[in-house]
């Protein structure tokens, strides 16, 4: 599971995107779709987009997540997760997200 804990701390393994790749599951992208068209306020998201491996694994990634800010800044400092960032605690680049989801964070302290 260490490697399904992305960059940030989020767990790839519950995240609904990873789930219809890893099982195949049309219904589940287009279900997934939906919710992430009306939650982020996008016609642009589509069925066909919701495929990933995860953040830090080989392969496949969904838009927000190939283009995510945070596991950019991860990559460029050539770290694991943010939880190898002596910055953590008052970086705003992943401050916002681990305000929002505090569980997040907290997967980033258990694994490091």
């Amino acid at each position: 599971m260490k490697e399904l804990i992305a960059c940030c701390g989020l767990n790839c393994e519950e995240c609904d995107a990873r789930i219809a790749y890893v099982t195949n599951d049309d219904n589940l992208r287009e279900i997934t779709a939906e919710k992430w068209r009306k939650q982020y306020n996008s016609d642009e998201i589509t069925a066909d987009m919701i495929n990933c491996t995860g953040c830090r694994i080989e392969g496949v990634k969904i838009v927000h997540c190939a283009e995510c800010k945070i596991r950019i800044c991860v990559e460029e400092k050539g770290f694991a997760t943010c939880a190898d960032c002596t910055d953590i605690d008052s970086c705003e680049t992943v401050g916002w997200l681990h305000n929002v989801v505090p569980q997040a964070k907290m997967n980033l302290l258990t694994i490091k």
